[in-house]
């Protein structure tokens, strides 16, 4: 399994999570984007079906109907009823059922730093996890630990 923790400072997760998405589609892979914030999952919606220039990533909110079919899922659950073995925890809240997925993608800004460090700990030293912690600089993402 692997953590990535995303410290969001310039951009928020309706940016972010469409990059994510894009990778995890070219790596051959299903994403579910989990968010308790129900504006939120219509933002990154928005965002994965508006890519400029024609392109869309596609995806669908769950209790939609047809889950199974969706390369992205976007639910307020950590239920991946569309098979996805990624998974974006979108409003910085880490999950029970988070250990279930191959790939995390932990996103969060400065008002759940402590939580997102806290976490970190919490998942240190656990067999074959990996975690990574990315932030962002001059418009780039680095790799900090």
């Amino acid at each position: 399994m692997r953590v990535d923790f995303y410290q969001l400072s310039r951009d928020p997760a309706e940016k972010v999570v469409p990059l994510l998405a894009r990778a995890t589609f070219k790596a051959g892979e299903r994403l579910l984007v989990v968010s308790g914030d129900a504006a939120q999952l219509q933002g990154i919606s928005d965002a994965l079906w508006d890519q400029g220039g024609g392109s869309f990533l596609a995806n669908g909110l769950a209790g939609a109907g047809q889950e199974e079919r969706q390369p992205a899922l976007l639910s307020r659950t950590m239920e991946a009823r569309n098979g996805a073995r990624y998974c974006a925890l979108a409003d910085g809240q880490w999950r029970e059922g988070a250990d279930d997925f191959a790939r995390v993608f932990l996103l969060f800004g400065d008002a759940h730093l402590k939580e997102a460090r806290a976490c970190w700990r919490m998942l240190d030293g656990r067999d074959g996890l990996e975690r990574n912690f990315w932030k962002q600089e001059g418009g780039k993402w680095t790799r900090a630990a």
